[in-house]
């Protein structure tokens, strides 16, 4: 079975557009889709009741953040194959089946990510590396792009999307994971870590999966329209500071020890002083 995972925050219109297109391109896998909506104002959970009783709705009492509301999503599912999938994504073919088909035929590989097309047509950057403090310098640097090698592994510029190839850590924007690998590593009803509760945690996640033997694999052969960052987007400011937190807590989960851990302090005040810079001011981030 498919567990089809959404967690929505006041995108009403495209949530609806989401579940319309899943409906009509629903996968030959038996599936169920589980929405968690996250104290929507836009009446989201209402439309969800009304328009899709097949869904299985969680209406949260409270704005969760990502992760846990994920973790909510996870704790109901039931499918040997979970989908983590964001309410600004339709699609437009039988991707879905190709997805657990392309799975199916790399055991090895415990999560997928999948072609991701924007609203002009145009394939999306959607993969990079996991963060390292040379990849990082070398991204915020220009180097990266220039340099290529451990200096280009965060932002991946040469990564070939019209190639089937392991990647690090496509955007969570689809992420279907393999329930065995997620139980390598934990528990598959909460494999997110809530310390990150909008940003990275799908990239701690990936990491974690990476490291027990479970890699990700994108494939260009399914693919899913992707409008971008819309509920980010009602709250700028807050998370312009969340997601430069949240990146400076991944490199201090991971990267805190030895040699790497001598910079990091440094990397974590530039980090800081560009999200005072990108927000034209301090604020205090998400908090659920």
């Amino acid at each position: 079975m498919l567990s089809i995972l959404v967690v929505n925050w006041n995108t009403r219109n495209l949530l609806s557009a989401c579940l319309r297109s899943i409906r009509q391109h629903a996968p030959a896998e038996p599936h169920e889709v589980i929405v968690v909506d996250n104290a929507s104002s836009d009446g989201s959970a209402d439309m969800v009741r009304v328009e899709f009783p097949e869904v299985k709705l969680v209406a949260s009492a409270k704005n969760t953040g990502y992760a846990a509301g994920n973790n909510l999503a996870f704790a109901q599912a039931s499918g040997d194959w979970l989908l983590t999938l964001n309410p600004d994504t339709e699609f437009v073919d039988d991707s879905l089946d190709r997805a657990i088909g392309t799975l199916l035929a790399n055991p090895s590989f415990g999560v997928l990510g999948i072609r991701q097309v924007g609203l002009d047509g145009h394939v999306q950057r959607s993969v990079r590396g996991f963060p390292t403090l040379a990849g990082i310098a070398g991204d915020v640097s220009g180097l990266g792009e220039k340099l290529g090698g451990r200096w280009d592994s965060y932002r991946l510029s040469r990564f070939d999307y019209g190639q089937e190839q392991p990647a690090p850590q496509p955007m969570g924007t689809f992420l279907l994971f393999r329930r065995a690998a997620l139980a390598a590593i934990g528990d598959p009803k909460h494999p997110f870590d809530e310390g990150f509760p909008i940003f990275f945690n799908e990239v701690d996640l990936l990491y974690r999966l990476d490291r027990a033997g479970w890699p990700c694999l994108y494939t260009p052969r399914a693919q899913v329209l992707h409008h971008g960052g819309e509920s980010t987007k009602q709250v700028r400011k807050s998370m312009i500071w969340e997601s430069h937190r949240s990146l400076a807590r991944y490199l201090r989960k991971h990267h805190g020890t030895g040699l790497a851990g001598v910079g990091l302090p440094f990397l974590t005040a530039a980090l800081y002083a560009a999200a005072f810079v990108r927000a034209r001011g301090y604020d205090a981030g998400f908090r659920p």
